[in-house]
């Protein structure tokens, strides 16, 4: 049985614990984005984007959050896993939560992280739509995509 089986709702006060793996795990994959971007961003997660979904959180053995997802309208909006507990399962873990009792089938992803396209296209989603640009108009390109059913 593996260590992180329980799916966790966190609290406000987990807030700057969640800010800061969403903070490592773009550090980690996004190498196309700033530092000044991932600063903006890092302030809108903590102050705005935790606050407009709803917040499912796997935990490690001493209860620190090892990994987070985020829904809203049927559409996971953020999932995010810290560096250190890549490749356990945990993605998927939160991934299929959402999509089973969210129902969540929907997602963007940027097209600059090839890690994240190949882990959701194994997840059995496929490209639906493509925009030039991110949530804040900056030139990152997005992709939408859709669980095959």
């Amino acid at each position: 049985m593996r260590q992180h089986s329980a799916i966790y709702t966190p609290r406000l006060n987990d807030y700057p614990q969640l800010t800061e793996v969403w903070e490592a795990s773009v550090r980690a994959t996004h190498d196309f984005l700033p530092d000044s971007y991932i600063e903006l961003l890092k302030n809108l997660v903590l102050t705005r984007y935790l606050d407009a979904v709803m917040l499912i959180c796997t935990r490690d053995s001493q209860q620190r959050i090892s990994g987070f997802a985020g829904v809203a309208a049927g559409k996971v909006e953020m999932l995010f896993i810290a560096p250190q507990y890549r490749g356990q399962g945990l993605g998927k873990l939160l991934l299929w939560y959402a999509i089973d009792h969210l129902n969540a089938d929907r997602l963007d992803v940027n097209e600059q992280n090839p890690q994240a396209i190949g882990f959701y296209f194994k997840q059995g989603f496929e490209v639906i739509g493509r925009s030039e640009h991110d949530g804040m108009g900056q030139p990152y390109p997005l992709l939408h995509l859709r669980l095959k059913r």
